[in-house]
């Protein structure tokens, strides 16, 4: 009779999640997995089959965390422009009270794989298809209302605006100026 697992998977996967957001995918070890996860190399491979089998799930963890909490933001109620507002302050907020400069793992995924991996890049398309189709909609509404008024159509301006949210996450791992962050989040509110 098989021996059953003594761990919990969820705080497992949780844990290396950390560990690839911290060190991406090439940076983080096998070692450095197990030092984080408390599994022996042996336990780690027998439950998840390999470190990218992990790091998909570590991936897929993260997805479901940020689009629930980015999602939230753009279901609340009030202007659409002041909620996509709101969105872009959030990453500037949450890149800047942390030391570590780690950035969003599913940007640092994309670049990381470079379209060179075809799991990755299916995830993080996903999650960027997700996000780009709710901000189409959002855009959409406040076009019909009359609060934005911008020439694009609104998937090209949902595509204009995400590509400035996706910048605000590269640029917060190593740019730490405020002022600089916010003419970001103005210039990608302004094109609206």
């Amino acid at each position: 009779m098989a021996r059953p697992r003594a761990f919990d998977h969820s705080t497992v996967v949780e844990a290396a999640m950390e560990t690839f957001w911290s060190k991406g995918y090439q940076g983080a070890s096998t070692e450095d997995l197990c030092a984080s996860t408390g599994l022996a190399r042996g336990s780690l491979y027998n439950a998840f089959g390999s470190k990218h089998k992990l790091y998909e799930e570590a991936l897929n963890r993260y997805s479901v965390e940020g689009l629930t909490t980015q999602l939230a933001i753009l279901d609340e109620p009030g202007p659409v422009l002041g909620r996509l507002r709101t969105l872009l302050e959030t990453a500037v907020d949450i890149d800047l009270a942390s030391d570590e400069r780690r950035g969003c793992l599913i940007v640092n995924a994309a670049v990381e794989a470079g379209g060179g991996d075809r799991d990755v890049t299916r995830r993080v398309r996903r999650h960027f298809g997700v996000l780009e189709d709710v901000v189409t909609d959002l855009i959409a509404e406040g076009r019909r209302s009359g609060e934005l008024r911008g020439g694009d159509e609104p998937r090209q301006a949902a595509r204009t605006f995400l590509s400035g949210y996706y910048g605000l996450r590269v640029l917060g791992k190593f740019l730490r100026e405020r002022e600089a962050l916010m003419e970001v989040v103005e210039g990608s509110l302004a094109r609206l």
